[in-house]
């Protein structure tokens, strides 16, 4: 679990603006209505990898609080693929990185397409293959919920196939929190 959290405070802060602060109420109606998934074929043969955005993800330095909440995301998911007889998703540097690029990019764009018109994998196309994302809620507990009581973020969530998991946050000025989960095999 350190080494979680040590990657975690390299990565977890946003670009530029990003700041983070404690956690606080939840809003409802934040969490889109669809979440995404690469099909199997999707992209194939093409390797997309962006790594300016990738080592801009990585540039700032984080809040215990962010830390907390996305580790406690990760041990709710394994909480409950557990109780359903799956196997505990394994954390992953390279998607985590991935996800801080979604969340910075989620700000001002709140798609599962990129600010560019990209698809959301093309932050690294050999790790992503699943999305979830979420804003303005400011708790685990919070944002955890509304992903489960969400059918396709659910299943997401408890898609079998999915080995690895990088979950981010990244706060604006303003105090809403962004949250991006992406997922691997």
């Amino acid at each position: 679990m350190r080494k979680i959290k040590k990657y975690i405070a390299l990565v977890v802060a946003g670009v530029l603006a990003c700041t983070f602060v404690a956690c606080g109420a939840v809003k409802e109606g934040a969490i889109d209505d669809q979440a995404a998934t690469r099909g199997i074929h999707e992209g194939e043969g093409e390797i997309y990898i962006d790594d300016e955005a990738i080592a801009l993800a990585g540039s700032a330095a984080s809040s215990q609080a962010a830390l907390d909440a996305c580790t406690a995301v990760f041990n709710l998911m394994n909480q409950q693929r557990a109780a359903q007889g799956l196997a505990a998703l394994v954390w992953s540097d390279a998607l985590t990185d991935a996800a801080q690029v979604r969340a910075n990019e989620i700000t001002t764009s709140f798609s599962h397409t990129r600010p560019d018109g990209s698809a959301f994998w093309t932050v690294n196309s050999n790790v992503q293959y699943g999305e979830n994302l979420a804003k303005l809620y400011q708790s685990a507990d919070s944002v955890y919920a509304a992903w489960m009581n969400s059918p396709t973020h659910a299943a997401n969530i408890m898609d079998s196939g999915y080995k690895t998991v990088g979950i981010a946050i990244c706060q604006t000025g303003d105090g809403s929190w962004y949250w991006a989960q992406e997922f691997g095999y």
